[in-house]
């Protein structure tokens, strides 16, 4: 009897790692299908994310020499802005003060004040502070 009680249930822990063993087969079965997808999707993604990595980095390459481009343009502009500056600011300032005395003593002539002696043009350059501290005094005295 208790040979007969082994055997059955010998017959039944058999029965129960087999039915263990065909789903642990089959879940492994659907592991694989799911990996060999994955890998046949991923392999063409890692293509097209490598060839857009190289189009990124051509494209960078051509965005830093256009600024370089830029950069030296702009140093241009800069030297060319000063040499301007330079060469015709002063004559221009003397011209512009010359034009405005002449305006001024116009304007005084028009008026009939000749009897007024008009200030003396001096024609040189002045600092921005100092001209706006003339135009303050001139304001209040009209």
């Amino acid at each position: 009897m208790a040979g007969l009680l082994v055997a059955v249930f010998w017959a039944i822990l058999v029965s129960f790692l087999a039915v263990v063993l065909v789903r642990l087969a089959q879940t492994l079965k659907a592991a694989t299908k799911l990996v060999t997808g994955v890998t046949e999707r991923a392999v063409p993604l890692l293509g097209e994310a490598s060839a857009t990595v190289r189009s990124a980095q051509t494209q960078l390459a051509r965005v830093d020499a256009i600024a370089t481009d830029v950069q030296e343009v702009a140093s241009n502009a800069s030297a060319l802005s000063s040499t301007v500056s330079t060469t015709f600011g002063g004559p221009l300032v003397k011209v512009a003060a010359f034009g405005y005395g002449v305006r001024r003593a116009l304007g005084r002539k028009a008026k009939g004040s000749a009897q007024q002696t008009p200030p003396p043009v001096v024609v040189s350059r002045t600092l921005p502070g100092a001209r706006r501290g003339g135009r303050g005094r001139e304001r209040g005295k009209g």
